[in-house]
């Protein structure tokens, strides 16, 4: 029983399981674990930034999540949100080129380009980024199960464009474990994919070491059911899964984990978003320091994207959704975020408009141009509300940590589905105590105006001309290519992956023949086969 808390006051906990009290002082911040992880910014642990200045030197990337149709149609959208201020590019793909898929496979028929960009051969990749300087404009990839492809196409356009592969930057989603976990767009099973992981990392580390070849995404595991701690804590576990993958093969530490980054989620009280951000980023830095001996910053930096997460949109009263975006950007800057790509208003029911994609964008500008976040860094340290709860959320984040451990391993959990089920469980609970006002949800559970409730909402038109459009091309480029060069690549991609050598470069040498994503997939899959998600009851 809490013996501070006044008896007509119901304890309150927030989504990570920690009850927040109803007033702190500084004997809270002693008792939780005192100063000692604050530091600096830019000084180990990094609690309070990875950079000394943080935004008063440069303000964070603004990076909007953009893609659908055919490669045409996104290149258009991608110069719109140029032109409108945006600073870097997120690009969405389509189902069948998440999981695979060329455009004229009979299992890609109603999805072409219906979630995202459609892309089969590096000849979309040309047209999506054409007239875009990727010197200037930093580009990051939303996919997974199909990365190693995708990566291999973004480097070898990049360089018959002109640019040095050794200085072109960028970031690749490329996260399969989370996939496992929670989005389902996977290809191979575990153990292959992780070996894909490993082999980007690997190649990038040598070929393109400005390159992040992974963004590990607590994103998604939050949005399948995790709680904010969980987020981070498995996020972590995953990260060190593929840090042991690649140091496995005799890298050191100081070789890859620079470019490792991170894609977070923002919806929910705010103290405790911005306490397990300030949490996370010394926790990391203590792993990277204490478990894998690092010894430069950079490698124990959390360079994130952070600006805001699907799950907290509502289809109700979605007006209100422009509110909660500007929340999870303030949200964002106060967590000390290196890149934001903040949900449009609309996205709890179709692809953002430009309309709606502008608004979201303009949030971000204001909170650099009008409200002062970028004026000091991290503008919310020395509170004893926050420190207290941030010692508290990396207690609870190393908690789960070592639960997972005790239980053989993130990469264990993933493969018997034991982690998919405990958060989707937790998705479930979620769910109901939304539907019964537990949870409170304002325009669902709390201030419904049923009156307005039948508003007409904008959705994105699917285009079967746009389908068709992507199929001709594709089948153009078969007809124009060097089939005997085509042959000769794949064959190489399936000798590879039975050897169990890199198979980046052979992906490399495909690409570059105008070999398509479908046919790389098919000779990975005779060798790694298919995965097949277990069922837990």
């Amino acid at each position: 029983m809490n013996d501070r808390l006044p008896p007509e006051l119901r304890p309150v906990l927030n989504e990570s399981g920690l009850e927040v009290q109803p007033l702190y002082t500084a004997a809270d911040v002693e008792e939780s674990g005192g100063l000692a992880m604050l530091g600096e910014p830019g000084e180990y642990p990094f609690t309070r930034g990875i950079h000394r200045l943080m935004y008063r030197k440069q303000p964070w990337t603004m990076r909007q999540y953009a893609g659908f149709g055919n490669p045409r149609e996104t290149n258009q959208r991608f110069k719109y949100l140029i032109a409108n201020g945006q600073t870097g590019l997120n690009v969405a793909f389509d189902l069948p080129t998440q999981i695979g898929l060329d455009s004229d496979d009979p299992l890609a028929e109603g999805e072409i380009g219906r979630v995202g960009m459609s892309v089969d051969t590096l000849r979309d990749f040309e047209v999506a980024f054409d007239g875009i300087d990727l010197a200037k404009i930093t580009v990051s990839l939303t996919i997974n199960g199909a990365a190693a492809i995708l990566i291999a196409m973004y480097l070898a356009m990049a360089e018959k464009r002109g640019y040095d592969v050794k200085q072109l930057r960028g970031t690749a989603q490329n996260d399969i474990l989370k996939e496992f976990i929670g989005r389902g767009t996977w290809i191979f099973p575990v153990e292959p994919s992780i070996r894909l992981v490993g082999d980007t990392i690997e190649y990038c580390a040598e070929h393109a070491p400005k390159y992040s070849p992974v963004s590990v995404c607590g994103y998604h595991i939050r949005e399948s059911g995790a709680t904010p701690a969980q987020e981070m804590a498995y996020a972590f576990c995953i990260a060190r899964a593929y840090a042991d993958e690649v140091i496995r093969r005799g890298l050191h530490v100081d070789e890859f984990a620079g470019r490792l980054s991170y894609n977070f989620n923002i919806f929910g009280n705010l103290f405790e978003q911005v306490c397990k951000f300030r949490a996370g980023r010394s926790l990391w830095a203590k792993i990277m320091k204490e478990q894998y001996k690092a010894e430069k910053p950079g490698s124990m930096w959390l360079r994130m994207i952070a600006g805001g997460g699907g799950g907290g949109l509502t289809f109700e009263q979605p007006e209100m959704n422009i509110v909660r975006g500007a929340y999870y950007a303030l949200i964002s800057a106060l967590s000390g975020a290196q890149t934001m790509a903040l949900c449009s208003y609309d996205e709890a029911y179709t692809i953002p408009t430009e309309y709606s994609a502008r608004i979201s964008l303009r949030t971000m500008q204001i909170l650099i141009e009008e409200m002062g976040l970028t004026e000091t860094v991290d503008p919310l340290g020395g509170s004893y509300y926050v420190e207290t709860m941030t010692n508290r959320m990396r207690q609870k984040m190393e908690q789960i940590i070592a639960e997972t451990d005790a239980q053989g391993g993130i990469v264990k959990m993933v493969a018997e589905g034991s982690i998919q089920a405990k958060v989707s469980a937790q998705a479930y609970q979620m769910q109901r105590d939304i539907e019964s006002g537990k949870f409170p949800k304002v325009g669902v559970n709390r201030y419904r105006n049923d009156q307005e409730e039948d508003h007409p909402v904008e959705f994105h038109p699917y285009n079967e001309a746009d389908a068709r459009v992507q199929i001709d091309g594709l089948a153009r480029m078969r007809a124009e290519r060097d089939e005997a060069a085509v042959a000769r690549a794949l064959d190489r991609v399936a000798r590879d992956a039975q050897a169990g050598v890199n198979l980046m470069p052979a992906i490399v040498e495909a690409v570059k023949a105008y070999a398509s994503v479908g046919e790389i997939t098919k000779q990975m899959v005779k060798v790694f086969g298919r995965y097949r998600e277990p069922i837990r009851f």
